[in-house]
């Protein structure tokens, strides 16, 4: 994999209806196109997921998961297993959204435990880092950073983190339409790869794919993502939208 485009649709897509149109825009939309440096990954509800992976099977397509719990079964109400989650077609899991985060009280150790749980799964974690706005203008983005990447990746091992994914997504950021600018996403790609190096003593090259995710559309992708020399993108609101959500992954793949 090149370019990751990640499609996070959130608790969307209420009805068959709603479910069937979305599918049959988005093979539309992939009609007759070909990414080679690009992949797509989309993490439908989990209602949505086993039925998503059976309808769309390409080489570049692949499905994951919002949200899972670290067991894999058990007396754990409501919650959804990782296993459940390959069961039904997931490749990915997103861990640590910053609305999981701020809603649902997990914590840097439950983000530990679910990465842990994914790989034990076959699922390659997505674990989403960043500062709110209060943090932000007090000057502790890099505190924050390195806090949430230390006890988020706690005990792995080095090959682990390698093979992982990390999102950039600042807080104050998502949903509001504003962005940070490109070199300020590269910069935080930078204390990123630095925080690795020093922990984990990882090289270059065997860096985890850092994307960026906050307000993304096909208007800035190209900024947030290919001139702050990031690999990809978590794409919240704009993933409901297969139309516009392909036009950032033809921006990715330099198509556009």
């Amino acid at each position: 994999m090149n370019k990751l485009a990640v499609g996070n649709i959130k608790m969307n897509i209420i009805s068959k209806i709603e479910r069937d149109n979305y599918l049959k825009i988005l093979r539309d939309k992939l009609k007759g196109k070909t990414f080679e440096e690009t992949s797509i990954i989309i993490c439908p509800p989990a209602v949505h997921l086993e039925y998503f992976s059976e309808k769309i099977k390409k080489g570049n397509i692949f499905w994951g998961i919002q949200n899972a719990h670290w067991e894999n079964s058990g007396s754990y109400t409501g919650e959804i297993s990782p296993a459940m989650a390959k069961e039904m077609g997931a490749d990915f899991e997103i861990i640590g959204h910053s609305e999981r985060r701020s809603n649902f009280g997990e914590t840097n150790d439950m983000v530990n435990k679910k990465i842990f749980s994914a790989f034990k799964n076959n699922l390659i974690p997505i674990m989403c880092i960043g500062e709110n706005i209060d943090e932000r203008k007090s000057g502790e983005t890099k505190k924050v950073v390195l806090n949430q990447i230390l006890e988020g990746l706690k005990d792995l091992t080095k090959s682990k983190v390698s093979k992982m994914i990390i999102a950039y997504e600042p807080v104050w950021s998502i949903g509001t339409g504003e962005t940070p600018r490109g070199e300020e996403i590269m910069g935080v790609r930078i204390l990123i790869q630095k925080i690795l190096a020093d922990q984990f003593g990882l090289t270059i090259k065997q860096m985890p794919k850092i994307l960026y995710g906050g307000s993304v559309d096909y208007k800035n992708a190209r900024e947030v993502c290919l001139s702050a020399g990031m690999d990809g993108v978590l794409v919240g609101g704009e993933s409901l939208y297969p139309d516009s959500f392909i036009k950032i992954a033809e921006i990715l793949e330099d198509k556009i």
